[in-house]
């Protein structure tokens, strides 16, 4: 079976978040897969630094309007749209009032840490799946990218694991050293009280929900392959990786596009 569909789910992309490596990645990435001639499709949050009007997002009117519920708490999932400059690829936005409207990424103007963050990045990974089901695309290869992605690999391997659209996925994740350092918030497994995610799966993953360190533990445990993608990550974190037996690339020195499709027919071969 030949790999064809690529499901980006990142966490940056330029030129809507600019500065950083992750969001470089986050476009270069997509356009050489797509610029192979693999079908792509992308996802990004909202960020309260996109400008809608200069980057010309609008609203899919369509996809936009299901409410996910977290902590017995309704958020209305949005989702808008816009093509990179230069370019007939199209990225996702998914956005809601309570998580991402007016607000930064990983803390606010003063650098306070949002107490949220983990309850936005369970709402980022339900919206795009949710979408990804409504749009009916079946991805081969879902590469995650970022902290904010990082409960995309769980719901995969519980929660979605037997929809239709995604039983043939493999999920790779790509990891920073940029991750939240402030302990996430007491409600995490309230928010993630959805069908096979029960109290098992984490104590057999030895993730702790209550440390920072969730993130990157939860996106390694239920992935297929891992990316290294800059010195920053964890040593702890890649020796988890291989304790896991997932399959692990550190970061490239050659061409990013080149290396990563090497990786991601890997590991959807395997």
């Amino acid at each position: 079976m030949d790999l064809e569909k690529i499901l980006f789910i990142a966490q940056e992309v330029e030129p809507y978040v600019e500065g950083s490596k992750m969001a470089e990645l986050g476009r270069k990435l997509p356009l050489q897969v797509y610029d192979s001639g693999k079908q792509v499709r992308m996802f990004m949050p909202r960020w309260g630094c996109v400008n809608e009007r200069r980057n010309q997002l609008h609203e899919v009117i369509r996809l936009s309007g299901q409410n996910l519920i977290l902590d017995d708490t309704d958020h209305t999932l949005v989702l808008k749209v816009a093509s990179l400059p230069s370019s007939r690829l199209q990225v996702y936005f998914i956005d809601n009032e309570d998580y991402f409207y007016k607000r930064g990424m990983v803390a606010d103007e003063k650098g306070r840490e949002y107490a949220d963050n983990v309850e936005r990045a369970i709402f980022y990974a339900r919206g795009v799946l949710e979408t990804v089901k409504k749009l009916r695309w079946m991805p081969d290869i879902i590469h995650c990218q970022g902290w904010m992605s990082a409960f995309v690999p769980l719901l995969l391997k519980t929660t979605y694991k037997d929809d239709p659209i995604f039983q043939k996925a493999k999920v790779v994740c790509t990891l920073y050293g940029q991750v939240p350092k402030k302990n996430p918030a007491k409600n995490v497994r309230e928010c993630l009280k959805l069908r096979n995610i029960t109290d098992e799966v984490f104590a057999h993953a030895k993730i702790d929900l209550k440390s920072p360190s969730i993130y990157q533990r939860v996106a390694i445990a239920f992935s297929d392959g891992v990316i290294q993608a800059d010195a920053g990550v964890a040593e702890d974190a890649l020796i988890y990786a291989k304790e896991r037996g997932v399959q692990v690339m550190t970061y490239p020195d050659t061409d990013l596009g080149e290396a990563y499709q090497s990786f991601f027919e890997e590991v959807f071969q395997v």
